[in-house]
């Protein structure tokens, strides 16, 4: 934008200049003529005013002086010298005026009445005589002009600061909000119309934080919900008279009550600034847990992690959430005894496997094509910055994960 005003400026500016100093170098060149001519005119005139008055030797002396004052070529032509051109010999007839000389320059003829005939003054000017002084004047004129431009160009470059700088800022804000950080304000300036989509933009920032406080708490108001529920579950278990199957169903409703306290603290946890981990220690521990079902089911499970930590701004329990739903997507969704990896190289994470790849739903929330939830792609996708879906070297999934945005 500032590139684009300062050659709208500039452009307008030209063309206004142009208007102005085109006619105005014409004046200054057309007025430079004049005087030359006029100049020229009174030279001759005051030679003209002493013959007949004064003898030969004073008349060459008169000549002499004024063209040494003036810097033109004065000539007198006296009754019956032999004309050197016509225009001296129509001013013979009487006349005195100013005629084109055959240098391109101007010829000032003044007759002279006397008792002997007419005498004809002549004056030439070269046409360096017509234009002395114009060129230096159209060089200050071009240089006038290109301050002027340089000017308006400056001028409009601060007005495009003022305007697209908090334009700037409010796009960064935008970016953090959408980076998840939420306490990112815009310090509204700027013309009105930019610190009203400020004070917009912060309004909006301050409402979406407010709704997600709400859902968050809504969230964690369902572990006073469950707890009556899951109490009463917990009785009925311990009633049962058959102690395997109360066993059994006890062991149900804890695992229950661990996934909804998961739930409830992952929404509160989210509510805070984010964490980080060493990625390389959480894919190994991860690794290990899940190699004691892939030897189970006969899988090859393949694990390429760097000796040295892997710092990434996710937090442990964060990256170990997706790793799992990873793993456990390829546990469910491969037949036994198919191979998979996990590869963790500098700051990309990949899990990919030799089974059947993805369906054409894969990404969309809840939906999976294969039976499942739909929900552990999604899960995945909100943890990390980046995440693409591509074929394996067999034509099976390969998920890349982009732990750290560049």
């Amino acid at each position: 934008m500032r590139r684009r005003l300062a050659l709208l400026v500039a452009a307008t500016t030209s063309l206004v200049l142009v208007a102005m100093l085109v006619p105005l170098a014409l004046l200054v060149r057309a007025t430079a003529e004049n005087g030359a001519i006029t100049q020229a005119t009174a030279e001759a005139q005051s030679v003209a005013a002493v013959i007949g008055t004064v003898d030969e030797a004073t008349l060459n002396l008169t000549i002499s002086r004024s063209e040494a004052t003036g810097g033109h070529d004065i000539a007198v032509f006296h009754p019956g010298t032999q004309s050197v051109s016509e225009a001296v010999e129509l001013a013979r007839r009487g006349r005195s005026f100013t005629a084109v000389s055959p240098s391109g320059g101007r010829e000032i003829l003044v007759a002279v009445q006397g008792p002997a005939g007419t005498s004809v003054v002549q004056v030439v000017l070269t046409p360096d005589d017509l234009t002395r002084g114009v060129g230096q004047t159209w060089l200050g004129l071009l240089l006038l002009g290109i301050v002027l431009i340089g000017l308006g160009v400056a001028l409009a470059d601060r007005l495009a600061v003022a305007i697209t700088r908090p334009m700037t800022a409010l796009a960064r804000v935008s970016h953090r909000l959408a980076g998840g950080d939420l306490e990112a304000r815009a310090v509204p300036g700027g013309p009105p119309e930019v610190r009203s989509a400020g004070l917009a933009l912060n309004h909006l920032a301050g409402r979406i934080g407010e709704l997600l406080t709400e859902e968050r708490e809504t969230v964690a108001d369902l572990s006073h919900r469950l707890r009556t529920p899951l109490t009463g579950l917990r009785l009925e278990a311990e009633s049962l008279q058959d102690a395997a199957e109360a066993e059994r169903i006890a062991a149900r409703v804890d695992a229950l009550e661990k996934a909804v306290t998961s739930v409830i603290l992952d929404a509160r946890r989210r509510s805070q600034e984010k964490g980080s981990c060493d990625a390389a220690l959480v894919v190994r521990e991860r690794a290990e847990f899940w190699s004691v079902l892939a030897e189970e089911q006969e899988r090859a499970f393949a694990v390429s992690v760097p000796p040295s930590a892997v710092e990434v701004p996710i937090s442990a329990p964060d990256l170990a959430a997706a790793l799992d739903a990873l793993f456990e997507n390829v546990f469910a969704h491969t037949d036994e005894g198919v191979p998979f990896s996990v590869r963790l190289s500098g700051t990309d994470l990949v899990v990919e496997d030799d089974g059947p790849g993805f369906g054409p739903s894969a990404l969309e929330r809840g939906r999976s094509g294969a039976g499942s939830t739909g929900l552990g792609l999604d899960i995945v996708r909100r943890t990390v910055p980046e995440m693409r879906l591509e074929r394996s070297a067999h034509g099976g999934a390969r998920v890349v994960l982009t732990l750290v945005t560049s």
